[in-house]
């Protein structure tokens, strides 16, 4: 889920009501707050705390929320979950921390140590594009013999990558994998695995649970259909833009333009330029 902001200082509530509601309307899951979608590296300790809060209380318990605690510092991993866990959430999500370079051996005892601690279940999230670290296949399937370990989101986009993951963890059916770019979500479920977290769902949810069940029900011609629209989107909103924040920036301008929250993202990232929304403007006529 996106964070809808006015600034970099202030949630835009209004927005994210309306954005729970459309979500829950059509048909999600769950939610994963406070990701990579959610700008979650980009936002103070107060306004993620508020975040959770918020979103805890208008979700209510009709679905699960999932919430970002990736930090450079365990402690404040910790913190961020103790909040989370009061406020009702179901789960949490760290990716390594972004700093220092860890070994593999580094990063299992990073992730058993802060499962030890954690009030709440604790899933994986590989992002080697952001991290600089990819947690290995191997140290996936030492770190799900963790009884407070749960799963793994894995956003890096490798299809061996996430092949040999699914390998290495049959023999756990319980261990759940999920997968970033939507793009590969239906790939990835008729290989065996579990899901998606989609950012396209914070515009379309009904189109990507529709993929998804295809996906499950293994409908192979409605999954080829529906998998062109997701590739359309990718295409026309995520690449509307130049910046390396492109796919942010098309997200958010277009839910400002379908009415659902504001387009403000957080420092250090920049807005689009009104020519860029005007291209996006476009390219969301566009679609079916």
């Amino acid at each position: 889920m996106v964070t809808p902001l006015l600034d970099n200082r202030t949630l835009d509530k209004i927005g994210l009501n309306r954005l729970i509601e459309h979500l829950i309307q059509g048909g999600v899951h769950g939610i994963f707050i406070l990701g990579t979608t959610g700008e979650g590296t980009s936002l103070s300790y107060l306004l993620r705390k508020e975040l959770i809060d918020l979103t805890c209380e208008m979700v209510g318990d009709r679905f699960p929320i999932m919430v970002g605690i990736t930090d450079t510092a365990p402690e404040e991993s910790i913190k961020l979950t103790t909040v989370a866990a009061a406020a009702g959430a179901s789960a949490v999500v760290a990716a390594p921390p972004f700093y220092f370079g860890m070994s593999q051996s580094e990063l299992f005892q990073y992730y058993w140590k802060l499962a030890d601690q954690l009030p709440l279940p604790l899933f994986l999230y590989n992002m080697p594009s952001h991290t600089k670290i990819n947690i290995a296949p191997e140290t996936v399937k030492a770190l799900s013999d963790h009884p407070n370990i749960f799963g793994l989101k894995d956003s890096s986009g490798n299809a061996v990558y996430f092949s040999s993951v699914l390998h290495m963890i049959k023999s756990n059916p319980s261990f759940t994998l999920m997968v970033g770019p939507e793009e590969m979500m239906a790939s990835t479920i008729l290989l065996g695995g579990h899901g998606g977290v989609n950012g396209g769902a914070n515009m379309f949810p009904q189109l990507y649970v529709a993929l998804y069940n295809a996906a499950v029900a293994r409908d192979i011609e409605l999954v080829l259909v529906l998998q062109e629209k997701v590739m359309d989107i990718s295409q026309k909103i995520y690449s509307a833009g130049v910046s390396g924040s492109s796919y942010l920036q098309g997200l958010k301008t277009a839910l400002s333009l379908l009415g659902i929250c504001n387009d403000f993202i957080a420092s250090p990232l920049v807005n689009f330029e009104a020519k860029e929304k005007e291209v996006l403007k476009s390219n969301l006529a566009q679609l079916p």
